[in-house]
């Protein structure tokens, strides 16, 4: 019972050791297996064939493990047969040639030596065998030390659980040897998966180069011997890379608010990519998010990660699922991506534009008349006569920090612009003259908006690529919400994707239970240059709802009615009348309890009508799920007072809130 008992140790402390990367070249997905034998042998884990050693499959074996109970008589040759049945399967052996096969046996002992099945599966010697006689025992312990040393391997003993730590970590000195020969070949630098830093730095990636020992002992100097005994991996070497330091040294701001880049491993997951954001800073497991689980899967980027994991070369347009920034639209958009693999690394990197963004704006602004007069127009005593005026937050000049509080940004900017000029040495000038170019255009738009606010315009605001929102007259842009980087809005990147009007009603706070009587009505603005499609800029209005709502309801009335129905009158008590967004969020209703719940999904406020929408199809239902968050653990009862209903038959709202909300579905 003691043996049973510490057999699953040193198990679970192997499986630690083993990561998503082997040490070949180039760097495959590291498979293990896990095979229970008694008078007959089975895996012990659901797995069918060998499986990648990523968090997941490795958490499913530990409880495997755990799971495994003593029984019967040990038959060595059945368990070895279905484990070099599995080495030999074809997931296997393709492109794996170069990668350490290995067999390990965890044992009390047993009196056969299985010859025959290493003869016929392991005759070349090719798969190493490493055996541990687990616990105290009577056993005769000479036929697993044949087979591992048979079998190119190496015998070890775990009497006891203070000698698992040591003895299940020394195999790795023998298969170390082969990389110790080859010397500098196989110095190799291999990167690890991304993870949360300790000392807070973020997410990081650690690059690794093995230390080897080749000295020769006192003895063996002594007897004249010129060639290195030792042959063992001492240590290894390594840095931490940043990804922030990764990410600063590349021209965001030349690929558009939707255009981005980003880069996989070898087992496809994401080094660099702007849905790569862990929920829980402190978790402690790499942070393993598949390109397919970063983006919405199609058949095309399938291949595309295919590619990129072969180190290809390529380039595909596709049209493709984009979910908004603020994760609650899902819209149909055409992006190019262009992929090739890094010098020096086995990282492959991809750029992913959308065709409005194949070309850029390039602005010299060469005297400093033209600059003060643009900058003019951002000093915070002209917002009356130009707008309410939001800069983006970035860092235009190395010396200006940029702040999330706006008018403290503006004035730093601006007394920096005057005392620095915008072509000082420590600043970017591409950004510096877009901001300044856009800041003279949008001035000059909001002179023509001073003579034209039509009755139940709240605003009129430009947002432009550059990082300028202007909002026209300046009260409006006093209660002005949206992120004023105009990379990171959803209405503004939304605007660009679309070639409709994008209605955008100020989200729904269950909280609060308050809501803005007011909608954002936006779209992009199209230049074509020489037949190149630009989209620099996006231009829309503030709607009130009420006076809306009025002109929408005397709009359906119909003139001498006698029915019953005669249009969408105010809380009438036949007709409901909304206006319903493309994600299904409500937009404007003739009753006045909606009214507060304008900017809320109207699956939970009318679920089986959503329900019947989507069933005439004029909503499409498109689920996507969040690999990065950690779920709460789920509240016990405490109570059975709730009725029958409430326990055992969900009702629609249930439905419609667990499937298709609490999955972060997106319509």
């Amino acid at each position: 019972m003691i043996i049973q008992q510490l057999i699953p140790l040193p198990l679970s402390i192997c499986l630690v050791q083993f990561n998503d990367n082997s040490t070949t070249h180039p760097p495959l997905p590291l498979s293990i297996c896990l095979v229970q034998f008694n008078d007959k042998a089975m895996k012990a884990a659901c797995f069918q064939n060998l499986v990648q050693a990523n968090v997941r499959n490795k958490r499913f074996l530990k409880d495997a493990v755990r799971n495994i109970s003593a029984k019967g008589i040990t038959n060595y040759k059945g368990g070895f047969e279905l484990a070099f049945e599995q080495l030999s399967s074809l997931n296997v052996t393709q492109g794996r040639a170069l990668c350490n096969k290995i067999i390990m046996l965890f044992t009390d002992g047993g009196e056969e030596r299985a010859q025959e099945i290493f003869q016929k599966y392991n005759a070349d010697k090719k798969v190493r065998i490493f055996t541990f006689s687990v616990g105290q025992h009577n056993y005769d312990k000479g036929p697993i030390q044949w087979m591992a040393c048979t079998n190119k391997g190496y015998y070890y003993e775990i009497p006891s659980i203070g000698a698992i730590r040591i003895n299940t970590q020394e195999y790795l000195d023998v298969l170390g040897r082969p990389m110790v020969k080859a010397n500098n070949k196989a110095k190799q630098v291999q990167w690890t998966n991304v993870y949360q830093d300790a000392l807070e730095l973020g997410l990081v990636i650690t690059g690794t180069l093995p230390v080897f020992n080749k000295t020769n002992t006192k003895a063996d100097k002594e007897r004249g011997l010129q060639r290195p005994q030792n042959q063992l991996i001492l240590g290894v070497m390594a840095i931490d890379v940043s990804l922030d330091d990764i990410k600063r040294l590349t021209p965001r701001f030349t690929f558009g608010p939707n255009g981005y880049y980003f880069a996989i491993d070898p087992n496809g997951y994401v080094l660099l990519h702007p849905n790569l954001c862990p929920k829980n800073p402190k978790f402690q497991e790499p942070v393993t998010l598949d390109f397919l689980d970063a983006e919405l899967e199609d058949e095309i980027k399938v291949e595309i990660r295919t590619n990129m994991i072969r180190g290809e070369t390529g380039h595909r347009t596709v049209h493709t699922l984009v979910k908004s920034q603020d994760e609650r639209y899902i819209d149909r958009s055409e992006r190019s991506y262009t992929y090739a693999p890094v010098k020096g690394t086995d990282y492959s990197l991809a750029l992913v534009l959308p065709v409005y963004s194949l070309h850029y704006i390039h602005t010299t602004i060469g005297d400093t008349i033209t600059q003060a007069k643009f900058s003019e127009s951002l000093q915070e005593d002209k917002f009356e006569e130009y707008g309410y005026t939001l800069i983006a937050p970035r860092e235009y000049c190395k010396d200006l920090k940029p702040s999330k509080n706006n008018t403290e940004f503006l004035m730093d900017f601006n007394e920096y612009i005057d005392r620095k000029t915008p072509n000082n040495p420590l600043c970017n000038v591409d950004l510096v003259n877009r901001l300044l170019l856009d800041a003279g255009i949008t001035s000059d738009l909001v002179k023509q908006w001073r003579d034209q606010m039509p009755n139940g315009v709240l605003a009129r605001f430009v947002a432009t690529d550059g990082g300028i929102t202007r909002i026209y007259p300046k009260s409006a842009g006093l209660d002005w919400t949206e992120d004023p980087e105009t990379y990171e809005s959803s209405f503004y990147k939304r605007s660009l994707d679309n070639d409709i009007y994008i209605f955008t009603p100020t989200p729904y706070q269950e909280d609060t239970n308050m809501t803005e009587d007011s909608v954002l009505v936006s779209r992009a603005v199209n230049l074509d240059i020489d037949g190149v499609r630009l989209k620099p800029a996006v231009v829309g209005v503030k709607l009130d709802i009420n006076t809306w709502m009025t002109n929408f309801i005397n709009a359906t009335l119909k003139m001498n009615c006698k029915d019953e129905i005669c249009g969408c009158q105010r809380n009438d008590e036949h007709v409901d009348c909304v206006i319903l967004d493309d994600g299904g969020f409500l937009v404007m209703a003739n009753r006045d309890e909606y009214i507060g719940q304008i900017g809320q999904f109207f699956g939970m406020i009318d679920p089986i009508l959503m329900v019947n929408l989507v069933n005439m199809s004029l909503f499409t239902l498109n689920k996507t799920y969040d690999y990065q968050s950690v779920c709460d653990p789920k509240r016990e009862s405490k109570g059975s007072a709730a009725g029958l209903r409430s326990v055992y038959v969900p009702t629609i709202a249930d439905i419609l809130n667990v499937g298709w909300l609490a999955s972060a579905a997106a319509w």
